[in-house]
């Protein structure tokens, strides 16, 4: 092969690469991974939860699907979307990572969007053996069908929107371990300063379902607890 051909399938292959790239740069699009990240979801689901109509939402995930991102499956007149893989949850959680650690613009915004964290953390490892130990109250604040596409066993659910109303079902003498979607996720972030502000002890998982399930731990699909 002469070297304007080598040139010419080079180009080419990176351009390829490159496609996944453009699919990525678009922040409604990394907030759909995020979500279908938790579990299969509706476009109807998706739009309402990520803020956009119906026309835009398809858009997105059009453009995910044609890059291999997302999957789909039809039921009757619906369309389910799920990721087409954990390697692409892991390619969403390192961007993130890399974006915070690289990118000057990423740690005041993550501030600016989660809040003052005035409360303490406990890692995966930390809370598998709280757990284990039995002195914890786990918590899972995300939405329902969230929580029964996947929880972490032993977990409990209060959607945070819920928590206020709910707080009488949690033991007042319990620590209590709050997690929700990932690292990022400002819902356990605001369930730990609304127990905290009522007088529980509330830590947060430091980071949420997307870490746990990447890091291969135990999942629990059952009904509520």
């Amino acid at each position: 092969m002469s070297e304007s051909a080598k040139s010419g399938t080079k180009a080419r292959l990176y351009d390829a690469f490159a496609a996944s790239g453009k699919a990525l740069a678009s922040g409604k699009r990394l907030e759909l991974l995020d979500l279908l990240a938790q579990g299969e979801r509706t476009v109807d689901a998706l739009a309402k939860t990520a803020g956009l109509n119906l026309t835009t939402a398809s858009a997105h995930l059009q453009i995910l699907k044609q890059a291999g991102f997302v999957a789909t499956r039809r039921e009757g007149v619906r369309i389910h979307y799920r990721l087409a893989g954990d390697d692409v949850a892991q390619l969403f959680a390192l961007l993130r990572k890399v974006a915070e650690r690289h990118q000057t613009t990423v740690p005041p915004a993550r501030a600016a969007y989660l809040g003052e964290d005035s409360g303490s953390e406990v890692t995966r490892e930390g809370l598998r053996a709280r757990v284990q130990g039995g002195d914890v109250v786990l918590l899972d604040v995300r939405p329902v069908e969230e929580y029964r596409a996947g929880h972490i066993p032993g977990a409990i659910s209060i959607p945070v929107e819920e928590l206020a109303d709910r707080i009488d079902e949690l033991p007042e003498d319990a620590d209590i371990v709050v997690y929700c979607r990932g690292e990022y996720c400002v819902l356990a972030y605001d369930a730990v300063r609304l127990l905290t502000d009522r007088g529980r002890r509330a830590i947060r998982l430091n980071d949420g379902m997307l870490e746990w399930r990447l890091s291969e731990l135990p999942v629990d699909a059952s009904d509520l607890t």
